[in-house]
């Protein structure tokens, strides 16, 4: 029988963290797939500059400021986005920060900035639009997680505790939610090539590179691509942990 991939138009996405890097990547390959894109970010210049691309390449998109580890913030935005699109069909929780030192020195503040951006707002987002995709038996939410998430990194604690919690949920949810078509998958990146890699000098990112099997890091572009793909992928595929790393683990 023929494998249909499922055109997005007339689908509505919303993309957390979609600045700039993975977010802004996924983000326009949704919009070229023809769903409308309700970008997420703090940084609203840098925020306008990426909608303005997407829009400017002929793609609808909108930009909404949030900080999603707010539930207040997440509330009033989601309100909008549904009130501006009518519904969200696909959701990708990418917004995350790190903080890289050793673990007795991780202050209370730090710790909760990482387990607060990275967890409660995948948690919270995925809430907040959960019940449109429940309405429309239809929906995706796709997870970026990290390879840390799955083996924890020295001088990662915050980080690797928070994407260990978000393939948690995305187990979870995927099977709450498959009686409702919706799909609930992860993507566990390796080393790509974004600006939460700008703290790594050149020394220490080409000594990282060369413990990579692949020999690199990866795109923003590549993590796009499997999101497209993870967007388009059979209904019987959900609470996955896709790895993208090179082979390194």
């Amino acid at each position: 029988f023929l494998m249909i991939k499922v055109d997005l138009a007339g689908k509505v996405a919303v993309v957390t963290g979609a600045t700039r890097g993975i977010g802004f990547g996924i983000a326009k390959a949704l919009s070229d797939a023809g769903a409308a894109v309700a970008c997420i970010g703090t940084n609203e210049a840098k925020l306008n500059e990426s909608v303005a691309q997407i829009v400017s390449k002929g793609g609808n998109a909108k930009a909404y400021v949030c900080n999603v580890a707010d539930s207040n913030a997440v509330s009033e935005t989601s309100k909008l986005i549904l009130s501006d699109y009518g519904k969200v069909d696909i959701v990708v929780n990418n917004a995350g920060v790190t903080r890289d030192m050793l673990v007795r020195r991780i202050t209370d503040e730090m710790w909760d900035d990482v387990i607060n951006v990275n967890l409660r707002g995948t948690f919270l987002i995925t809430r907040a639009f959960v019940e449109s995709m429940r309405k429309g038996k239809w929906g995706r939410i796709i997870n970026i997680s990290a390879l840390w998430g799955t083996v924890g990194a020295s001088c990662e604690a915050a980080y690797s505790a928070a994407k260990s919690g978000v393939n948690g949920l995305t187990r979870a949810l995927a099977k709450e939610l498959a009686p409702s078509n919706i799909q609930v998958n992860a993507i566990a990146c390796g080393a790509i090539d974004t600006s939460m890699n700008d703290l790594l000098s050149e020394e220490e990112k080409l000594a990282f590179a060369e413990e990579i099997p692949a020999g690199r890091f990866g795109s923003p572009e590549e993590v796009a691509q499997l999101a497209w793909d993870i967007a388009h992928a059979p209904e019987y595929m959900t609470g996955q942990i896709i790895g993208l790393d090179g082979g390194y683990i």
